[in-house]
């Protein structure tokens, strides 16, 4: 599943505003915050098996409308921030869409059984112990 040869690029939409935080006068002038928004049920570029994985991974991130939104505040350029938040995008598509590995389950060694059992004659001798002696 190669994602960067599909054109999402056509499907989003941007929205800047101002970032918060610490940064004077280019924080207050400067509107360098990007938003990408990106719906899900209304893309061409994706199956309808993708679009179900995506809106059960990330549903935290999809809002009521069915938009995937992102946002980006971390440069000081806006469009450092456009492009930021584009690998953001690419980067939790392809996470999302990857299957998990399956487990393989294992045998504990003998010696790691060895321990534990170990372990348990030994606190069972010190509960043994500590019960009242009677006489």
């Amino acid at each position: 599943m190669d994602f960067q040869n599909r054109d999402f690029q056509d499907e989003f939409v941007f929205q800047a505003s101002r970032s918060g935080g610490a940064g004077g006068q280019n924080v207050n002038k400067v509107s360098t915050k990007v938003e990408l928004r990106f719906h899900v049920a209304n893309s061409d570029l994706l199956s309808d098996e993708e679009k179900a994985i995506i809106a059960v991974k990330l549903v935290n991130k999809i809002n009521l409308v069915g938009e995937l939104v992102l946002t980006c505040q971390t440069e000081r350029s806006q469009l450092r921030n456009k492009d930021k938040v584009i690998d953001k995008f690419y980067t939790l598509i392809l996470k999302a869409l990857t299957p998990r590995k399956k487990r393989l389950n294992t045998k504990p060694t003998k010696a790691s059984v060895e321990r534990r059992l170990d372990s348990k004659r030994i606190q069972a001798k010190t509960k043994i112990n500590r019960k009242d002696v009677d006489l």
